[in-house]
């Protein structure tokens, strides 16, 4: 029993599974703003097929970039305990499961409604091509965003099957929410990038100028969120959930300096995972105070 659990441990470490809270509350909220719309709230099983949906793409996801990036992982000193590289989870075990979790999402989507099913390898394209991108652009932190951006869209999608702007908004958010964020983890992994020859705006515009152009995409996220806020006719509890989620980002920024690298695994994680769980929190209580 112990050598089991040891090994679930492991494949959630080897996929990062605490890191799904990043977009599954936007999901969420793409499933409330289709549920807005419609004014029919549907089946809770159709609320577990998206966060399953959620779950199997990340998985496929994380999975992928790990088992694609092993030979890096096990050059940098920060990543060589991964467990590829380690020898704790074989490659054939990771190729496996990488299928699985793939056939799983497009299989959901199947049963969820024709318009998903058809977007699914769209989906999964993006998602699983993430990983190649640093390998020949420094604009992989936005292909990554546009991978997470898929959630609320796509949930919106779900319950509605029909496309809307209120949720591109958000997903604009995320996109540039997500692309800043991950330039503060990028920054860890500068110099070795750079002697790796792989591309990231750390790379390219050094840690001080990539702390800027995270800056500004996160100007860009507070935009789109005051966007919809405003074009969905939101009263001041989502304003004040967007300004709560606002603040939190000014946070990760105000911890970490080209010159002090120590808190951003507190930065990236811990502060975006609280951002993301209470901004949703508004929102679903501004979603009952209009459902």
């Amino acid at each position: 029993m112990k050598s089991n659990t040891l090994k679930i441990n492991h494949w959630l470490s080897l996929i990062k599974f605490s890191h799904t809270i990043f977009a599954l509350p936007f999901a969420i909220i793409g499933f409330l703003l289709g549920v807005l719309e419609t004014q029919v709230f549907p089946s809770w099983f159709l609320l577990l097929k998206i966060i399953g949906c959620m779950v199997f793409a990340r998985s496929a996801a994380m999975a992928f970039n790990r088992y694609i990036d092993k030979k890096y992982d096990a050059q940098n000193a920060r990543t060589a305990v991964r467990e590829i590289p380690a020898g704790i989870i074989q490659e054939n075990e990771a190729l496996i499961f990488i299928v699985a979790n793939c056939a799983l999402f497009v299989a959901t989507t199947y049963l969820i409604n024709p318009i998903c099913f058809s977007l699914s390898p769209v989906a999964l394209t993006v998602i699983l091509g993430y990983s190649l991108t640093k390998r020949f652009t420094f604009l992989c932190h936005l292909i990554l965003g546009l991978g997470l951006s898929l959630a609320p869209i796509g949930a919106y999608l779900a319950v509605t099957a029909q496309f809307n702007w209120l949720p591109l908004f958000f997903s604009f958010a995320v996109l540039f929410w997500t692309g800043g964020f991950d330039i503060i983890y990028a920054l860890q992994d500068e110099e070795f990038d750079r002697n790796m020859n792989l591309h990231s705006i750390p790379v390219k515009f050094g840690k001080k100028g990539g702390l800027m152009v995270s800056s500004i995409l996160h100007i860009c996220t507070a935009v789109f969120l005051v966007v919809a806020g405003i074009y969905g006719e939101f009263s001041w509890i989502y304003f004040t959930g967007t300004f709560v989620f606002l603040s939190l980002l000014i946070y990760q920024h105000s911890i970490v300096s080209p010159t002090d690298l120590s808190k951003v695994n507190l930065a990236f994680g811990t502060t975006n995972g609280i951002a993301s769980v209470l901004f949703s929190f508004f929102f679903l209580a501004e979603f009952l105070t209009n459902f």
